[in-house]
């Protein structure tokens, strides 16, 4: 092995530990936001709930605002690999209408701080130029999700969708945002409105 060949595999180890401890420090921070949102919570306020120091913090993001968007692109991640997962799976179109209502009514019921501090990040890049290309990349990543679950509920009914997939997410975030201020204010129709409402959508939209 040469030292370049040497050089180039420490580069990488040291690299894979500093990707790993930042996705650590991210997910013990997410509970945090997630409960206090953006505005309400401050880098010495998240590393006092990791049990990291704030230098540490500051040794792997720049600040609050790579912080923040970091855990939440990672949680909308999985969210994508979710649904991703019900598209490719279906094989017909009632299985599909079925598993798409129950995957959003889970998330609603199980994360919805997680979706509220989406939300909140969303709103703030309003305001903040410094969030709007990181939101603009999730919000891409998640209209490409929902086109996903369309163009598989259309393949599965054999008619092309009636509408972009820009049109088809602004429906479903529209949906999926009032089922969420519903559930948080207590409605206990509020899940099971989120499925009929999932169901109805995709028949409509294709």
């Amino acid at each position: 092995m040469t030292s370049t060949d040497a050089e180039s595999r420490f580069s990488r180890r040291r690299a894979d530990k500093f990707g790993e401890r930042r996705r650590e420090l991210a997910d013990a921070a997410l509970a945090t936001l997630a409960d206090r949102g953006y505005a309400r919570t401050s880098l010495r306020d998240i590393a006092q709930a990791s049990g990291s120091s704030l230098g540490v913090l500051h040794y792997y993001f720049r600040d609050k605002v790579e912080l923040i968007t970091y855990c939440v692109s990672r949680y909308k991640a999985r969210c994508v690999e979710r649904y991703d997962t019900i598209a490719a799976h279906a094989t017909d179109p009632e299985e599909l209408l079925r598993d798409a209502g129950e995957g959003l009514a889970a998330t609603l019921e199980q994360d919805a701080l997680l979706h509220r501090l989406w939300y909140d990040l969303r709103s703030q890049s309003l305001f903040e130029e410094s969030f709007r290309l990181d939101v603009a990349d999730i919000d891409a990543s998640l209209e490409r999700m929902i086109g996903r679950i369309v163009d598989a509920y259309a393949a599965l009914v054999g008619v092309e969708p009636r509408c972009s997939r820009g049109v088809a997410y602004a429906a479903f975030d529209g949906l999926f945002q009032q089922a969420l201020l519903r559930h948080l204010s207590g409605d206990p129709a509020a899940l099971d409105d989120l499925r009929a409402g999932t169901r109805l959508l995709l028949t409509r939209l294709v």
